[in-house]
């Protein structure tokens, strides 16, 4: 009886060791899927939240809303700079790079990048991929200060 006891013993002992060597590969499997995951998640921020609380330089995130007209200035090689507008507050944009081919003034337009000495410098710039898609945060966005993106070229709230 003693030996059977003493395999009892060993098989709860071992059941106890598997039991917590999973947990442990669990833990440490979450920690690098939110290691991995921390920089993939920008957030989006409308034009009057990042002039009502500006982000930190070391931020990334995403702005949108629409290209102002009259704000477009091409520089010295690829650098552009506009302002783009969610009608209730404006951001200047500079950005280094070839702009999509449906990027243009009064269109809407997404770039991800960071708040730079008051203004917004963008990584990348999307623009809408067709006359009427909008992101769903951009969207929004004007929706809250008057402009309704849906009517025939909508109109801002006077």
């Amino acid at each position: 009886m003693t030996a059977r006891a003493g395999m009892r013993g060993l098989k709860k002992q071992r059941r106890i060791q598997v039991i917590a060597l999973a947990a442990a590969a669990l833990v440490l499997a979450t920690g690098m899927i939110g290691y991995a995951m921390r920089d993939g998640i920008n957030y989006y921020r409308a034009p009057s939240e990042v002039v009502a609380d500006p982000p930190a330089p070391t931020e990334l995130f995403r702005i949108g809303g629409m290209v102002e007209d009259g704000s477009l200035i091409r520089g010295a090689g690829e650098t552009v700079t506009f302002s783009v507008t969610d009608y209730g507050a404006s951001v200047e944009v500079s950005y280094t790079g070839i702009l999509p081919d449906l990027f243009a003034e009064g269109q809407g337009m997404v770039g991800l990048g960071r708040w730079q000495d008051g203004h917004f410098e963008a990584q990348q710039i999307l623009a809408k991929h067709d006359e009427s898609y909008m992101p769903k945060e951009v969207t929004e966005s004007l929706k809250a200060q008057g402009y309704d993106p849906a009517r025939d070229g909508g109109a801002a709230k006077e």
